[in-house]
């Protein structure tokens, strides 16, 4: 190689960095979110109260009562999916779809009445957490996009650590007094040193976990595409039934609870209702999965016509299905207790923190010199840089001030809060190139502190003390205050930031030094 090895894998981490790291970031950032996941629908629906416990007998009548909602609703649709009420949220939710291509059919009902729920309209943390791998776009372009970009970040991590000879001295140094670009280069070398095992983990098992998408060949070739039967003989799902072809009259599903909660002891967490108006209708039961590694959902299966047990799966997987469910376990981090939470969130933040910094420093490595204007191509990717670092967090926290802004009773409120979150997003990025570098950077982290501020505000005022429970909702303000002060402080040092300090007689330079130079791990300042 006309460069060397070390100095090819740090030109292949550069840009491979930057041509997906916008994507990277917002993966980090609403993968990070995703963690609390239940806290964030918690908040965004004030309205709803915690239960103590709830018993097989309510769990019973919460199944009969969404049974016959759907099949007044939703009797031509082939499968149905009730969510029944847990602790964390006492509600019967409901999906089905009538046929391929359509928009799905939701619902959420009062468990006690069948009626639908006094609830303010809102995705609340799934936004987050579908939007993490799917990006709101249509689910097959979304994972795909995604995929693609995490066995790109693969393939940057990877040549990062090539460039990286002295990754152990990288870990305690940060190069603050220095040229601007050693800084952000110090910077970023901390951020991914210190929270490197963690991302090659969350990278490698985000890919595994959408795996046969990305090559679906072999069960093409044993299944003939029949992914069902695939994972019932690998033991994720139990068999499934074709219909009959007849019509029958679905059994009630209250007594199929009961036996299923006698069956296994697990918390039971939803049904699936296939062919509910065929003679070979089938009711299954998914309990949550068990303590562990392993994401794996033990299952009862009943034939819904008569309501015997035809299948239990709990337990017994494949070594291969094992192996799979155990990447899907470590990347959502299911298992995890309350500390180890928050070890999984601050490791995200620092992913967070090494992508942005990466896509800073290759800002910084190529500024122009005083008194040459910056070319298009730098523009763009500064105000590229600007609306993802500093936009996405304002979009999140504008997502949030939406949900307490808009009025309860409005049409499509879900999609307006959504709505919010995008036309913030776009804002941010849009205005970034309007004013100098350090302006757009002040004024954007300015705005995310006071959209952060916001939210909580508006949440003590107008929700706080009505709220089912308030200190709950004080703790999640708190967390929404820390964030707005955090921004607060970067945007002050970016204003006041007045370059490297110079030595005694040292001659006067500028602040970003865009003299091109190899440094000691093998980059180049400008390419």
């Amino acid at each position: 190689m006309r460069k060397g090895f070390r100095q090819s894998m740090a030109w292949l981490h550069t840009w491979s960095g930057l041509v997906v790291g916008w994507v990277l970031f917002s993966v980090f950032v609403t993968g990070t979110a995703s963690y609390y996941r239940p806290e964030i629908n918690r908040w965004m629906q004030p309205e709803l109260r915690q239960e103590a416990a709830i018993g097989p007998e309510a769990l019973a009548k919460a199944a009969d009562l969404a049974v016959a909602h759907l099949q007044a609703q939703a009797g031509a649709a082939r499968t149905w999916f009730i969510t029944l009420p847990q602790p964390e949220r006492p509600l019967i939710e409901l999906f089905w779809r009538t046929r391929p291509g359509t928009p799905p059919g939701r619902a959420v009902l009062d468990p006690n009445t069948g009626e639908p729920a006094a609830l303010r309209d809102t995705k609340g943390g799934d936004f987050f957490y579908r939007f993490h791998f799917e990006l709101h776009l249509p689910p097959l372009w979304g994972r795909w996009i995604v995929g693609i970009c995490a066995m790109i970040m693969l393939i940057a991590l990877v040549s990062g650590i090539i460039t990286h000879r002295r990754i152990i001295a990288d870990f305690f140094t940060l190069r603050r007094d220095k040229a601007a670009q050693r800084g952000w280069l110090d910077a970023h070398n901390v951020a991914g040193v210190l929270g490197l095992p963690f991302h090659l983990m969350i990278t490698y098992t985000g890919v595994v976990t959408l795996a046969l998408m990305y090559m679906p060949w072999g069960v093409t070739a044993a299944y003939k595409g029949d992914m069902q039967t695939f994972f019932a003989e690998s033991g994720q799902v139990t068999r499934p039934r074709p219909p009959a072809g007849r019509p029958g009259t679905l059994a009630p599903v209250g007594p199929m609870v009961r036996q299923a909660i006698a069956t296994i002891p697990q918390p039971l967490e939803r049904l699936t209702i296939v062919n509910p108006r065929d003679a070979n209708a089938t009711v299954v039961a998914v309990f949550e999965e068990p303590h562990g590694l392993s994401h794996e959902h033990p299952q009862v299966a009943f034939d819904g016509t008569t309501g015997a047990v035809v299948e239990v799966r709990a337990g017994g997987l494949r070594p291969a299905a094992k192996t799979f469910t155990t990447m899907v376990g470590l990347h959502e981090a299911h298992f995890a207790g309350p500390a180890l939470r928050v070890l999984f969130f601050l490791c995200g933040l620092m992913g967070c923190a090494m992508v942005a910094s990466g896509l800073v420093l290759w800002t910084v490595a190529r500024l122009p010199k005083a008194g040459q204007a910056p070319g298009p191509g730098w523009r763009l990717v500064h105000s590229l840089n600007v609306g993802t670092v500093a936009g996405l967090p304002a979009s999140v926290a504008a997502y949030f001030l939406a949900n307490r802004l808009l009025p309860l009773d409005l049409a499509g409120r879900a999609e307006w809060e959504i709505w919010a979150f995008f036309g913030t997003w776009i804002a941010t990025t849009l205005a970034a190139g309007l004013p100098p570098p350090r302006q757009a950077w002040s004024g954007a982290m300015r705005l995310v502190a006071a959209l952060f501020a916001a939210a909580a505000v508006a949440d003590v005022a107008l929700v706080g003390a009505s709220s089912a429970e308030p200190l709950r909702y004080l703790a999640f303000d708190a967390a929404l205050l820390a964030l707005a002060a955090a921004f607060a402080v970067i945007a002050r040092k970016v204003a006041r930031y007045e370059g490297p300090r110079r030595r005694r007689g040292e001659a006067s330079r500028p602040i970003l030094d865009p003299a091109p130079h190899r440094d000691d791990t093998g980059h180049f300042g400008r390419a």
